[in-house]
């Protein structure tokens, strides 16, 4: 199939891959305190506002460049990210450190390549914020993958970094198309492409193509391959991200449930698969991001754009 989006499409879809994101980031805050085991799983769960994080206010200035400018300029998005970032959204030590370099007039560039002794972040702040980018361009993995790039570049120039948000995006995207078609892609069909677009030299690709081959494991083996965040990188974030959406990419809820029951960094996993598994259900539809949640989740900021 093949179509044509307009610029209030692409948004609409990404601002459900937002929410699904948003949605998921708060709803895992719930369950994870950094240093303590990962609270059990509650249907009961707490009243809102649930607050979103650094995952969720990162993601919201994606949108909004992409909005304003069609696609990504990364300096746009370096003066957004540094400008508009809170602390207390409980950002990383070193993005805190890398958006102070940046806000202070270094240039973009400079301040990512200096991270992590020259080396560069490879973090999962790429990936966790970039699934709304995926279903903007539900018509082209290929723009998709390159725009997920250039996203990343502002703040993670290591290359696992990059390939973690080029993971993310390029599923996301492939779930949006997959909405718009109708046509939901076998777990192996979606994993595989994803790694596809993946340099097959990098630990992020070896782990999606583990992933694959995982399909139908017990969520607790998957992690022992996989990880679940603990380790905070893409390498250990991604490829278990991308094995749950493609496990529940029709039941965001029970998406959602997989990341906190996996434990590790359950606000950071359940936004990236709230934004992949949202990209293909919506909201409020069967199966997609419960209205009742989506009430308890605290608002977006008001910067955000609502129209194209």
């Amino acid at each position: 199939m093949t179509f044509t989006l307009f610029p209030d499409t692409r948004l609409a879809l990404a601002r459900d891959a937002l929410a699904g994101l948003s949605v998921g980031d708060a709803l895992g805050a719930l369950y994870f305190v950094p240093g303590r085991p990962t609270a059990p799983w509650r249907d009961d769960l707490a009243p809102g506002p649930w607050a979103w994080s650094d995952d969720t206010e990162m993601a919201c200035s994606v949108v909004t460049v992409l909005t304003e400018s069609g696609e990504i300029d990364r300096d746009s998005l370096a003066s957004a990210f540094a400008d508009r970032y809170d602390p207390a959204r409980r950002y990383g030590a070193g993005a805190v450190e890398l958006l102070e370099l940046i806000r202070a007039g270094t240039p973009w560039p400079v301040a990512a390549a200096s991270a992590f002794d020259g080396q560069g972040s490879c973090g999962n702040g790429a990936a966790m914020r970039v699934a709304p980018l995926g279903a903007w361009y539900a018509d082209s993995i290929r723009r998709a993958a390159d725009q997920a790039h250039a996203s990343a570049e502002v703040t993670h120039a290591h290359p696992e970094g990059i390939a973690g948000a080029v993971a993310v995006a390029v599923a996301a995207s492939l779930a949006a198309r997959a909405r718009l078609d109708g046509d939901r892609p076998a777990p192996a069909r979606l994993l595989g492409a994803v790694a596809g677009a993946l340099d097959p030299a990098g630990e992020v690709h070896r782990g999606v193509r583990r992933a694959v081959a995982l399909l139908g494991h017990p969520a607790a083996a998957v992690v022992d391959a996989l990880g679940n965040g603990s380790r905070v990188t893409a390498q250990d974030t991604v490829p278990f991200t991308l094995w749950v959406a493609a496990t529940h990419l029709g039941d965001y809820p029970a998406a959602i449930r997989a990341c906190v029951e996996a434990g590790g960094d359950v606000d950071t996993t359940a936004a990236i698969v709230g934004g992949v598994v949202a990209a293909y259900t919506g909201v409020g539809t069967p199966g997609g991001v419960p209205d009742g949640w989506l009430a308890a989740r605290e608002p977006l900021p008001d910067w955000l754009p609502a129209h194209a």
